[in-house]
């Protein structure tokens, strides 16, 4: 690499008023905000969810009941998977507030595709919003990841707990 090129970059403030003038996007922060707060809100639900599933697990290994923690594995995946839902219905609120798109429909998948990173559909944004799907992919990726740790978490309690909680 070229260290004259390094030298011959724009500083953060300049690309920041550049992307912000460009858009004529002065909600920005309000976006990123809501970016903390859902991927926030998203991580304490499945801190909770795994929470519960660790002592429901416990109390289950201590009075020797087996395969209710299957059952309880089941249901913490599906309120996992309804809190990625709840994400998507939240942008779709977020993006209906701000009339980034004409119909709700249209605003859900919209939401969804960009909370996925699927982005199959079609969508044309003002340039005003052509930064959303950024920061929507950013909360669904975060949320995503942070689901998965937990789930690794509950299914190495059932994995522990079929080794009678002998490691190898």
């Amino acid at each position: 690499m070229n260290i004259e090129i390094l030298h011959s970059l724009e500083s953060f403030k300049t690309v920041y008023n550049q992307v912000v003038q460009e858009s004529g996007n002065s909600d920005i922060w309000i976006i990123a905000l809501a970016t903390a707060v859902t991927l926030a809100i998203h991580s304490f639900i499945v801190l909770a969810i795994a929470g519960v599933f660790h002592n429901l697990d416990k109390k289950m290994k201590d009075r020797h009941i087996y395969g209710g923690n299957f059952v309880a594995y089941f249901v913490a995946v599906m309120l996992i998977v309804l809190s990625h839902l709840l994400q998507i219905m939240t942008w779709t609120y977020i993006c209906l507030a701000f009339e980034v798109l004409p119909d709700s429909a249209k605003t859900f998948f919209f939401a969804g595709e960009m909370y996925t990173t699927v982005g199959y559909g079609n969508y044309h944004l003002s340039n005003k919003w052509e930064i959303l799907p950024i920061f929507i992919a950013f909360t669904g990726l975060f949320a995503v990841s942070t689901s998965g740790a937990a789930l690794y978490s509950m299914m190495g309690a059932l994995v522990d707990r079929g080794n009678n909680g002998n490691k190898p």
